[in-house]
């Protein structure tokens, strides 16, 4: 602990892992993107199209799939607005809540989504999956289990 600053500064183990953290996080993150790009699509698009795409009947309420993505209601409505130009979502007034409405995968989203999803499998396979073991896979999953358990809590969700 500093006396100083009252900080508990990070040691170089922790600073290491840390920063190794932020370096496979934001280069994983791109690598995928860049692999998305042939088919016009960003990692924000494919993301919505997976969400939509498990949902029932391939739609969610609009305010579920801004939670789902972590993106604020007006984002995501420009976003949804750009892919309903590309003719992947539409929107749907919600009969129970006039105020309410969904996001629909269209079925040039649900094309897409299978023409897609092989490839981004194989991406995250090539630069995430296929360089660890088994054994490292598992322990990576449980080291980071209870900090997703810990944020998800801290947003509110369990």
């Amino acid at each position: 602990m500093d006396a100083d600053t009252g900080t508990d500064w990070l040691s170089e183990a922790e600073q290491r892992a840390w920063r190794t953290h932020l370096d496979v996080s934001r280069l994983l993150m791109h690598q995928l993107e860049r692999d998305l790009q042939p088919f016009g699509l960003t990692m924000n698009d494919y993301e919505i199209l997976v969400n939509l795409s498990e949902s029932t009947d391939r739609r969610m309420r609009m305010s579920d799939l801004a939670a789902a993505t972590l993106q604020s209601k007006s984002r995501l409505s420009h976003q949804i607005t750009r892919m309903e130009r590309s003719g992947l979502v539409r929107r749907e007034h919600c009969d129970s809540d006039k105020r309410g409405l969904f996001a629909v995968l269209t079925e040039k989203g649900w094309t897409t989504m299978r023409q897609v999803a092989p490839h981004h499998v194989g991406s995250v396979r090539r630069h995430f999956v296929d360089l660890l073991s088994a054994e490292g896979l598992a322990a990576l999953q449980e080291s980071l289990a209870p900090v997703a358990e810990h944020l998800h809590t801290e947003r509110g969700r369990p």
